[in-house]
C-alpha cells in the first residue's frame, strides 16, 4: 500500500500517516498512560481531525492507539488537582447572584451566552465530521476512550478490545455524549448496565451487542480497518456526508419531516459529479471513479 508517510519524532503523541488513496491514519501515541487524553494529545487530535475535514485530498479517517490500548480515557491524574482547585475557588468566592435568564432557565441562559459546558471537543468534532471515520479499537477503550470510539462512524475491533463506561468508578457520569450514542447502538438496558457498573465488554460481546461492526484478529486489525477505509475513500463521500446527517436527524423527526429532508438530500446528490459518474459507469459496465463532489 503506497503511503505518504512522514517519519514521526519520538516525542509525537499523535502519529499521522496518509495513504495514496486518501486515508488518514491517526495513532494515539502515549503508551505510558495507555494513550490517556491529556491536554497535548487532545489539542493535537482536535486540530488534526478538524484539518482533515477540510482537506480535499483526504477522504476517510482511521483512528487507533499505540501499544496495548486504544485510549484509556481522560488523564485521571489531573482529577485530584481539579478537585483541589474547585474546593479552593469555592472557599474564596461568594456565589454570584443569577440574572433573570439564569434564574428562569439556567441551561438556556448559559447556552445563549456562550457559557455552557459542551463536553470533550474531540467528540463533537468527530460527530460533526462530514467524511467517514473508523475507530480501529486495538485494546482498552475506557471512559472517554469509549466515547471517542462511539463518536466515529464505524468501529472495527481486535479480539483484545475492551469497552468500558468507566466514569462511574470515579463517581462521575458519561458527559462525552455516550449516553446519547450508546442506546442507539445497543439499547437502553445494555447501556444502563455498562454505565451503572463500568464493567468492560470484550470484543466478542461488543460484536453481539452491535457496539462494533466487525471483529478481527489483533494482528490484522489495522490492515482491515485501512482496507475498509480505502473502500469508503474511493466512494462518493459527499453523499456519505448527506447520509450521516440524515441518520443523525432521523432520531429527532417523524417520517414526514424526514422524507422531506431526504428528498432535499437526494436533489443535492443528483447535482454531483459522482452521480453522473455512477450512472455512466453502470451503463458502460465498468467500475466508477468517484471524486467526492
Amino acid at each position: 500500500m503506497a503511503t505518504t508517510d512522514k517519519a514521526p519524532s519520538d516525542g509525537d503523541v499523535l502519529l499521522k500517516r496518509a495513504t495514496a488513496d486518501g486515508v488518514l491514519i491517526l495513532t494515539l501515541n502515549d503508551p505510558a498512560t495507555r494513550n490517556a487524553l491529556g491536554p497535548a494529545l487532545s489539542d493535537d487530535l482536535v486540530q488534526t481531525v478538524t484539518d482533515f475535514g477540510v482537506n480535499p485530498d483526504l477522504r476517510c479517517l482511521v483512528l487507533t492507539g499505540a501499544g496495548s490500548a486504544f485510549c484509556s480515557g481522560a488523564n485521571v491524574r489531573g482529577f485530584r488537582q481539579r478537585i483541589q482547585e474547585a474546593e479552593k475557588n469555592k472557599a474564596s468566592q461568594s456565589e454570584p447572584r443569577p440574572g433573570p435568564w439564569e434564574a428562569l432557565d439556567p441551561v438556556y441562559g448559559a447556552r445563549e451566552r456562550g457559557g455552557q459546558r459542551m463536553g470533550p471537543e474531540i467528540v463533537r468534532v468527530l460527530h460533526n465530521l462530514q467524511k467517514p471515520s473508523i475507530a480501529a479499537v486495538n485494546g482498552a477503550a475506557y471512559g472517554l476512550g469509549c466515547g471517542i470510539a462511539l463518536a466515529c462512524d464505524l468501529r472495527v475491533a481486535g479480539r483484545a478490545a475492551r469497552f468500558s463506561e468507566a466514569f462511574i468508578r470515579n463517581g462521575l457520569v458519561p458527559a462525552d455524549g455516550s449516553t446519547w450514542q450508546l442506546p442507539k447502538l445497543i439499547g437502553m438496558a445494555n447501556t444502563l448496565w455498562m454505565q451503572y457498573t463500568g464493567d468492560a465488554v470484550d470484543g466478542e460481546q461488543a460484536l453481539r451487542l452491535g457496539l462494533v461492526n466487525e471483529l478481527t484478529d489483533d494482528d490484522k486489525l489495522l490492515d482491515r480497518a485501512i482496507e475498509i477505509a480505502t473502500r469508503l475513500a474511493k466512494g462518493p463521500i459527499y453523499s456519505m456526508g448527506l447520509i450521516k446527517q440524515l441518520v443523525h436527524q432521523a432520531t429527532q423527526q417523524d417520517l414526514a419531516a424526514h422524507l422531506a429532508l431526504a428528498s432535499r438530500a437526494q436533489e443535492l446528490a443528483r447535482k454531483t459529479q459522482d452521480h453522473k459518474e455512477g450512472v455512466a459507469a453502470f451503463l458502460e459496465k465498468r467500475s466508477p471513479k468517484f471524486v467526492g463532489y
